[in-house]
């Protein structure tokens, strides 16, 4: 979790070291192309894959990935690795292994999706990275495998905006995209400081070619103004954000929620504001709206809020 705007950037080169022993062969392999300096994983970095659903796990079973009987037990298994692999290496990370997606890879690359090299080659494609996250023991079958599916929603839509601005997302950003990239930081920062404490959801939605660029994410904000929420969501709202504002694209966001905090006697109140752009300025949207089934009222306006 995170009260900054930008999220941890992970290495495009890891590796997984010695692979561990544990009763199953699951989907995390040791990554060729690394030096290794110390054999105790000090100062290198571990990625994992994990089928995060029984179906995934059961169209995997011809790749051998895992000897388990079932989905439950395979992640029985992988949470051991996972807790093996924080206890030898400096930095944990795992990303979805979407069946479908390593399918698509290796058809591209003409790769063995049977044969390891494979599995490493797809769990860190540069394109791919910002699917990953930090593991940092969190119970896998709880937020966590929630997280990972997000996580590759979420970079599948950063992929699309960082396309839209010519690959200055990620790469050589200019004065323009750096701009926008700051101005819908501050857009994001006024919608929160003017709602106050609660509990909410911001959901954002540009009407962009090639589809439309969606981002939501869940923000808890203390009375303090200290905000918490996963880097990931957040990179994602300012990173489609910026990319509205950049290619001056057409827009809709809703936040809502419980306003309101424990200081004030546990008062919440439902909120629902709504802003709209027309590419270059959010404002109050015209209207009652509806976005992703959430209705809401128009918003306050962003400039009287400092």
């Amino acid at each position: 979790m995170s009260r900054n705007g930008r999220a941890r950037r992970t290495p495009d080169c890891t590796a997984a070291g010695t692979r561990p022993r544990v009763r199953s062969r699951a989907a995390a392999e040791r990554t060729e192309g690394c030096e290794r300096q110390r054999g105790d994983g000090a100062g290198q970095a571990f990625v994992m894959g994990v089928l995060t659903s029984a179906e995934d796990f059961e169209r995997a079973r011809a790749w051998r990935l895992s000897d388990a009987a079932d989905h439950e037990q395979y992640l029985r298994e992988t949470a051991e690795l996972l807790a093996d692999a924080r206890r030898r290496f400096d930095t944990v990370r795992a990303r979805m292994f979407h069946p479908q997606d390593f399918a698509e890879f290796c058809l591209l690359h003409g790769l063995d999706p049977a044969e390891p090299a494979a599995r490493d080659r797809y769990l860190v494609n540069p394109p791919l990275r910002t699917q990953l996250l930090a593991y940092q023991g969190e119970e896998l079958a709880g937020d966590f495998v929630p997280r990972l599916v997000r996580a590759r929603e979420n970079g599948l839509t950063l992929r699309h905006a960082d396309l839209l601005l010519d690959g200055r997302l990620y790469g050589e950003r200019d004065d323009a995209v750096g701009t926008a990239y700051e101005r819908g930081a501050e857009v994001f920062r006024r919608m929160l400081l003017g709602a106050g404490s609660g509990v909410y959801e911001l959901r954002v939605a540009v009407d962009a070619p090639g589809g439309r660029l969606a981002a939501a994410a869940r923000v808890l904000q203390w009375e303090d103004g200290v905000v918490r929420i996963n880097d990931e969501d957040l990179e994602l709202l300012c990173a489609v954000l910026c990319a509205g504002l950049a290619r001056e694209l057409p827009g809709l966001a809703v936040l809502h929620g419980a306003q309101g905090s424990a200081a004030a006697c546990g008062e919440y109140r439902p909120t629902a504001w709504a802003w709209a752009s027309e590419g270059r300025v959010w404002a109050p949207a015209d209207g009652p709206v509806r976005l992703d089934g959430v209705a809401a009222e128009p918003g306050y306006r962003l400039e009287t809020v400092c």
